[in-house]
């Protein structure tokens, strides 16, 4: 089967379909993503696969050894353990930024909104279909305080966590009601100005679902 590919700039939508692929587990970890195999999927020149490739392997969504082919990133423990402490320190810094100005952006209302019409909680965990409002929840966080580079630090770090999510194919999830309680919870403390109550629940709230991911990448 031929995919097809809007022409905007055929290596970047080429880049941004396999990313969208990654992020469904469409392409699983260890899969080899090869020059050859992109280029007659996608009915493309070899020389478009590989700059996408390159593209992809710059952000971390794929990895690439010395004369090797590139594949998808199997995500280790230790690799989800650090990516939620970045994400904390990041987040952090912001949420310090928002209560000094007792500031809760729109858009994280509005994320959190969606979280809740996500869906009925599932015995397990959520509906896969809470898990963009609630990037996008934290993600308001960090464009709230207008830093163009963090925003490109925090962007790679929530790549990495859908990887982890599709590696684990959201097995490891919180429900949809306690995430959004969570998320009223932080906003709460920042229009009161409490930068340390909410840096707290920021912390708890990540360290669960971390230790969610951490449990399900054991398991596999």
């Amino acid at each position: 089967m031929v995919r097809m590919i809007s022409a905007v700039s055929v290596v970047d939508a080429l880049a941004d379909d396999v990313r969208r692929r990654l992020f469904s587990a469409d392409l699983p970890s260890g899969t080899a993503v090869t020059e050859a195999l992109l280029a007659e999927d996608y009915n493309v020149a070899r020389s478009s696969a590989k700059a996408a490739i390159e593209k992809l392997t710059t952000e971390g969504l794929l990895q690439r050894g010395a004369h090797r082919s590139a594949r998808v990133p199997v995500l280790t423990v230790d690799d989800v353990r650090d990516i939620y402490r970045t994400r904390l320190r990041l987040e952090s810094s912001a949420l310090r930024e928002l209560a000094a100005e007792r500031r809760v952006p729109e858009t994280a209302v509005a994320a959190n909104q969606r979280v809740r019409e996500a869906g009925t909680a599932l015995s397990t965990g959520a509906s896969m279909a809470s898990v963009e409002p609630d990037m996008q929840f934290h993600a308001s966080l960090i464009e709230a305080i207008a830093s163009p580079r963090v925003e490109r630090m925090y962007r790679s770090l929530v790549d990495e966590v859908r990887l982890c999510m599709a590696q684990v194919q959201g097995r490891s999830l919180l429900g949809v009601d306690q995430i959004a309680a969570e998320h009223h919870e932080i906003m709460e403390h920042l229009r009161a100005g409490d930068a340390e109550a909410a840096v707290s629940c920021l912390d708890g709230h990540l360290e669960r679902a971390r230790e969610r991911l951490v449990d399900a990448i054991s398991d596999l």
